[in-house]
């Protein structure tokens, strides 16, 4: 496995991430129940993303539903893959690892760092800190990512979808 090495136009330190898609359940400002991720990268290998758990999140009363802190983690993993490395990735697997709890009305902060490259294959993880990046550990997750082209998503998603993000990932590196 070799080392990561951020794209040369990938996002600076203090830069805020946009959402790659409004409609996506993680990160989209279009779904009303979704998580709303926001992500804002540290250093050339880490970003850290932060969301809200709401009511309409909790799996028991007060409590975040663990499947949806699996959700948060692929989009905050895959977020910093795909902005640091500047290539579209999918989701090969992916571990969470439950320390603590964590409450509705509660933000969670989530760092995570490019562990390294092999072919295709990029490694990923981060953590879930309750109330600040420095706060009570309540998640852990790793994850391995796959580079994928844009036939992927053309074969199995929606193509009219993806015509509407047009041009805004022509400096990403898009190929077989």
């Amino acid at each position: 496995m070799d080392p990561p090495k951020p794209h040369p136009d990938a996002p600076s330190a203090g830069t805020t991430l946009d959402p790659h898609f409004g409609q996506c359940f993680g990160c989209g400002d279009e779904v009303e129940s979704g998580l709303r991720l926001r992500s804002t990268v540290e250093d050339d290998n880490v970003v850290v993303t932060t969301f809200t758990v709401t009511k309409a999140h909790q799996g028991s009363p007060g409590i975040a539903h663990g499947g949806l802190l699996s959700c948060a983690f692929d989009e905050a993993l895959g977020a910093t893959v795909g902005n640091l490395l500047k290539a579209p990735v999918v989701t090969a697997r992916l571990e969470t690892d439950y320390r603590k709890p964590v409450p509705v009305d509660t933000t969670v902060y989530i760092t995570s760092r490019v562990d390294g490259v092999a072919g295709r294959k990029v490694y990923v993880s981060g953590e879930g800190r309750i109330g600040a990046p420095d706060g009570p550990l309540a998640v852990e997750g790793r994850g391995l990512f796959v580079t994928v082209g844009v036939e992927h998503f053309i074969k199995h998603g929606d193509v009219a979808q993806l015509q509407k993000l047009g041009e805004r990932y022509a400096d990403w590196n898009i190929g077989p």
